[in-house]
């Protein structure tokens, strides 16, 4: 993905990128982030947020939680609509698909996402919306 990309503004997400990017990709001790970046599904933009994520074999998995609201997240969209994507990891910049999970590894997934961060359980009943997780597997490992 080429061109200039503009991060997410929303204040506590862009002072999330600034730490990461300050600490060589390790905001929160403890606490496995990345930076995720979509092409905008209306704007066309480079459009880039941070987000804890967990580990399924050589897949990053991401919890589209929006905080417990009743709509998806912006860059949940972007990725239905554009699933080639770039993630940072600590220091490493690497293209990426992401895929939706299946229902069966939502379920098996979804114990890991909740050890991880257990806010995502209260986000989780806080919603009417099914909160999908993401599996994001490095492109020379797509498929």
């Amino acid at each position: 993905m080429t061109g200039t990309v503009h991060d997410n503004q929303t204040p506590w997400i862009a002072d999330h990128i600034r730490r990461f990017e300050e600490t060589g990709g390790y905001p929160r001790p403890g606490v496995a982030d990345l930076l995720l970046t979509t092409r905008g599904r209306k704007s066309g933009l480079l459009r880039r947020t941070a987000l804890a994520y967990v580990r399924d074999e050589d897949a990053y998995v991401l919890t589209a939680s929006n905080a417990g609201a009743d709509r998806h997240p912006a860059w949940y969209l972007n990725l239905l609509a554009t699933p080639e994507v770039t993630l940072q990891v600590g220091a490493a910049t690497f293209p990426a698909t992401a895929r939706p999970a299946t229902a069966a590894e939502s379920a098996r997934l979804w114990p890991a996402v909740v050890a991880a961060m257990p806010s995502y359980a209260a986000y989780r009943t806080a919603t009417a919306r099914e909160i999908p997780l993401v599996r994001v597997t490095p492109a020379a490992r797509a498929g």
